[in-house]
């Protein structure tokens, strides 16, 4: 049985987004393809020397409207529908000419730069794109320019292209149709609300679309798949997992780009040069320093143990020197910075096992608002917790009042604390951690895991006269944990969001011990 392959005779393009458009037309000219444009696509082909047809040669009619109607029109609609065997003679009688090739893109929905974007919502184009993608077999649509040389190579070799790329434009073009009405849904809804409103930051619908970034190797657990997605809608710019790069390693799991995604969040707090180590979701150890390799050494040692095997975040260069340390001291999973020194990446590649991921892109006003987690069939939606330090806002409750130096401390612990799973305690020195009780269900069993932390650490970190600060993720419900810290006699400070019914018992149970307390009004549990 011989296959009919469809020739392409006759193209439509109108497009927003000129970029390379030119080339394409060149391209399907030396094919012998008649291109019929749009006005103001014409005039900017015609700029490039590329002679085209109006529209209106096709309708019969011209534009109206300034430029509202121009390719609503049977001749339009019945050229990109029709079908040469079944529709030939309605296609003679109303003297339609077929169209095989639409090349469309629409003018964006751009809500900073056009107060009336009612006037920019494209009807022609998205009717076009979506009648041409619903008779693909007979129509090929185009909406990316990024198609343009795909398309143009198989006409170049065929004369026409494959059913296989018929199909992938057109899914691509109901995508497209898809995103754009998204993006005039949610304008039109936010023009409801004030933005401080709740029914702003969590509307009625919600319209989520996400484009694979990639396959991972695994998910929880082996017998798991998993995939990376990506936000279609996002600033691209300064999106970290957009733009990460693995240099090294094996593919990445599922457990390795949540840790790393909570290395890089923690660590990216600070502006000196940092470190954290991150293990099954929790931080066991935090720095900051002079340079990264003492703010590792620091990290390293709050917890060897539980440090293997862990993903370690750089905010700063990675070089050699620390790379070295890093491998002599213990077996890491992952690696995550901002930049490597040519010096360090050599030596990691001769280690296949270390998977190494560089996010050049880190900005901190583009950190989601939002949390997202899937329950069956069901989400839950949550604004995030993660900007909301502002020591301005906290309150000393004991009668021993905290320094600026100690209120320091206390910034840096709090900032830890909350990436600690709940409940959660982190004692610190100055800017290192050095004890962390993660995860109980209750709150004195982790501190009495963080005060096991520190005794064992007592000696080897030579904390005997240094002073420790203690952060809490929630308030204590009893005076018992403050019992238990006082174990540690140079306790200095606590920080803790507060609100219990017994929080005078528990201030008491601080001023009995002569301990700064610092309310936050803030809990930051993290399940």
């Amino acid at each position: 049985m011989t296959i009919k392959k469809k020739y392409i005779k006759n193209a439509i393009i109108s497009v927003f987004n000129k970029k390379n458009i030119d080339i394409l037309a060149r391209g399907l000219l030396k094919n012998n393809i008649k291109i019929f444009s749009t006005t103001n696509t014409a005039l900017e082909l015609k700029n490039h020397d590329i002679q085209v047809n109006n529209i209106s040669e096709l309708t019969q009619y011209p534009e109206i409207m300034n430029g509202k109607i121009k390719t609503i029109h049977p001749k339009i609609f019945g050229g990109i529908l029709g079908n040469k065997e079944k529709d030939i003679h309605t296609i003679q009688k109303y003297n339609m000419t077929l169209i095989d090739l639409v090349i469309v893109n629409f003018y964006p929905i751009n809500t900073k730069n056009h107060a009336n974007i009612s006037n920019n919502i494209d009807i022609g184009g998205p009717a076009m794109v979506r009648a041409a993608a619903k008779n693909y077999k007979n129509t090929i649509v185009i909406v990316d320019y990024h198609d343009y040389q795909d398309v143009l190579n198989e006409i170049n070799i065929n004369g026409y292209v494959s059913k296989k790329k018929k199909l992938k434009l057109a899914i691509k073009a109901f995508e497209y149709t898809t995103q754009y009405d998204i993006s005039i849904i949610k304008y039109l809804n936010k023009k409801k609300y004030d933005q401080n409103d709740q029914n702003y930051i969590f509307p009625k619908k919600l319209y989520l679309t996400y484009t694979k970034q990639q396959n991972l190797k695994y998910g929880e657990n082996p017998n798991q798949k998993a995939a990376l997605y990506i936000p279609e809608q996002y600033n691209h710019n300064n999106n970290c997992f957009e733009s990460i790069q693995q240099f090294n390693g094996k593919k990445l799991s599922y457990n390795n780009i949540y840790d790393a995604y909570i290395a890089y969040e923690c660590v990216n707090q600070f502006n000196d040069p940092s470190c954290v180590i991150i293990k099954h979701g929790n931080p066991c150890g935090v720095s900051t320093s002079s340079n990264i390799l003492n703010a590792y050494l620091y990290a390293y040692r709050t917890d060897p143990i539980s440090a293997f095997g862990g993903i370690i975040g750089f905010n700063k260069l990675i070089d050699k020197i620390t790379i070295l340390q890093i491998i002599k001291n213990q077996f890491v999973e992952v690696i995550i910075g901002p930049q490597i020194t040519q010096e360090a990446l050599s030596i990691i590649q001769q280690n296949k096992k270390i998977k190494l991921l560089i996010c050049k892109l880190y900005n901190k006003k583009y950190i989601s608002n939002i949390e997202i987690k899937s329950i069956n069939h069901s989400l839950l939606i949550q604004e995030s917790n993660i900007n909301n330090s502002n020591p301005k806002t906290w309150l000393v409750v004991s009668e021993k009042k905290p320094t600026q130096l100690e209120i320091q401390h206390a910034l840096f612990a709090w900032n830890i604390v909350k990436f600690v799973k709940s409940n959660a305690i982190v004692y610190s020195n100055e800017l290192n951690t050095i004890s962390i009780g993660s995860g109980q269900t209750n709150r004195i069993e982790s501190v009495k895991i963080a005060n096991k932390k520190y005794f064992n650490n007592k000696k080897i970190l030579n904390l005997k006269n240094k002073k420790i600060t203690i952060a809490s993720d929630a308030f204590f419900p009893f005076r018992d944990s403050i019992d238990e810290i006082s174990y540690i006699k140079n306790i200095s400070c606590i920080i803790q969001p507060g609100g219990s019914i017994r929080d005078n018992e528990v201030i008491q149970a601080a001023n009995d011990y002569n301990l700064c307390m610092i309310f936050t009004n803030q809990r930051i549990f993290k399940h």
